[in-house]
């Protein structure tokens, strides 16, 4: 081959060596032009699947957010269901409470009434067992009533700081007489240290403890006192009983369980310590018992110790005074509904000298006030009287239209915390029904004797 045809076969195959690589590039450059219309088509169809899903997700949370606005709505309505039921039973409660308490108030106040007109032993010793046997009646009331209201969960504690010494002097006055009565030396040892408890629910446990220790001591003494115990204060009710065998140490807690009781004595049913096991769960306070057969027995109650001091009111200690002095020719403006029970204080009333004006509420009142023309010494007054009155309202409307703050009383079945704190607010005398006629006439006496003499009503 010549020189000339070697150097025309080189210059063709580098240009088809360079055609090649053009092809090559063109080919590449399709294919990527073509991958790319392919991904885009793969995006587009992977767009609307995801925004199908979307729709289907949003879908399915619009029906759960529905189902929990149902739900919620049922939860709320069953919540205010509940709520209105405990508010029923709470009025349910007091009203049966109010109605129970009402005839055996009557009663009491009607039987202390006749007792004064009796003078023969014998009908000194009826008058005593009808006293006893209304005392009983009266405990075991408001025994079950509380025990009603704590299975009810319509009694709540409102823990607050309690002072040990007025507790104590309340207590004190209250057992003293029985413990007089059953010829049993009572000790209570003054404190000045202050827990925390709820005030109501503490003094019903230390009443049980009490009551349950003079009923089954038939000689000897009951004592009551404090010991520090850390950051708690525990307070012990001792007794010289018959003690309690191990066995039956935890069974005298259960309802209408009860121990041996003294001699000719025929109170309680067993519920006594059940209701201070029961308080004292609510409460949060724990409860021991030691005991030794034939020697005696300790119930004791642990409650935490109250970092704030709590003052003792003067007016409190005042209030218990036995000389019933200032009672004759006092007028006494009476607004009770129940007629029972107005008729038997009224009574007693007038046998310690004092001038009666009987209402059934604060219009019949007024209207009595102007009529005579006069002032009363004092008003007595039932907190719950008719068509949704009461009797602060009574006295607060009469002290008003008479321009004097004559001295009120407030008496009531209602053992409620806020009761007592309604009460206290507008700076009345507060009274439990049933009425015990010695604690009347004490505090009525100390509030005439307290007082500038009025303008006769």
């Amino acid at each position: 081959m010549t020189d000339t045809g070697t150097s025309r076969v080189a210059t063709l195959e580098r240009e088809a060596e360079k055609l090649r690589k053009i092809n090559a590039a063109l080919m590449s450059r399709v294919e990527r032009s073509t991958d790319q219309q392919l991904n885009a088509f793969s995006l587009f169809e992977t767009a609307i699947a995801l925004d199908q899903q979307v729709r289907d997700r949003t879908q399915q949370l619009k029906q759960v957010l529905q189902s929990l606005e149902k739900t919620n709505g049922r939860l709320l309505q069953a919540k205010q269901q509940a709520e209105a039921a405990s508010s029923l039973k709470s009025s349910v409660l007091v009203s049966v409470t109010h109605d129970l308490l009402q005839p055996l108030n009557a009663a009491r106040l009607t039987l202390s009434a006749l007792t004064e007109m009796v003078s023969e032993p014998k009908g000194v010793a009826l008058t005593d067992q009808i006293d006893r046997s209304l005392a009983t009646l009266e405990d075991m009331l408001r025994t079950l009533l509380d025990i009603s209201k704590l299975d009810a969960g319509v009694l709540k504690p409102e823990f607050g700081p309690v002072a040990i010494a007025a507790l104590f002097e309340a207590l004190q006055q209250e057992f003293r007489p029985v413990a007089a009565k059953r010829n049993l030396a009572l000790t209570i040892v003054p404190s000045s240290v202050a827990v925390q408890s709820d005030p109501l629910m503490l003094r019903r446990i230390l009443q049980n403890l009490l009551a349950n220790a003079l009923r089954y001591t038939q000689r000897g003494s009951v004592l009551m006192g404090c010991r520090a115990s850390g950051d708690d204060v525990c307070i012990e009710v001792h007794d010289t009983g018959p003690g309690i065998p191990e066995a039956q140490r935890e069974a005298i807690f259960v309802e209408f369980q009860r121990g041996e009781a003294s001699a000719g004595d025929t109170a309680g049913i067993g519920l006594g310590l059940s209701i201070v096991r029961r308080f004292a769960d609510v409460l949060g306070h724990d409860i021991r018992l030691t005991s030794r057969p034939g020697k005696g027995s300790v119930f004791s109650v642990t409650v935490p110790r109250s970092a704030e001091p709590v003052a003792i009111p003067a007016r409190e200690q005042a209030s218990v005074d036995h000389r019933y002095g200032g009672m004759e020719g006092a007028k006494i403006l009476l607004i009770e509904n129940d007629l029972s029970s107005a008729e038997g204080l009224a009574s007693l009333l007038e046998k310690w000298g004092c001038d009666v004006a009987v209402t059934i509420s604060k219009t019949e009142a007024l209207e009595r006030i102007r009529a005579l023309d006069g002032i009363p010494d004092a008003i007595i007054a039932d907190l719950h009287l008719d068509n949704g009155e009461t009797g602060i309202e009574a006295v607060d409307v009469i002290r008003g239209a008479i321009k004097t703050s004559v001295p009120a009383i407030i008496v009531t079945a209602d053992y409620s915390a806020k009761a007592a704190s309604d009460v206290a607010a507008f700076g009345h005398e507060l009274l439990k029904k049933p009425i015990k006629p010695a604690e009347m006439r004490s505090l009525l006496s100390f509030l005439l004797a307290s007082e500038q003499p009025a303008t006769r009503l």
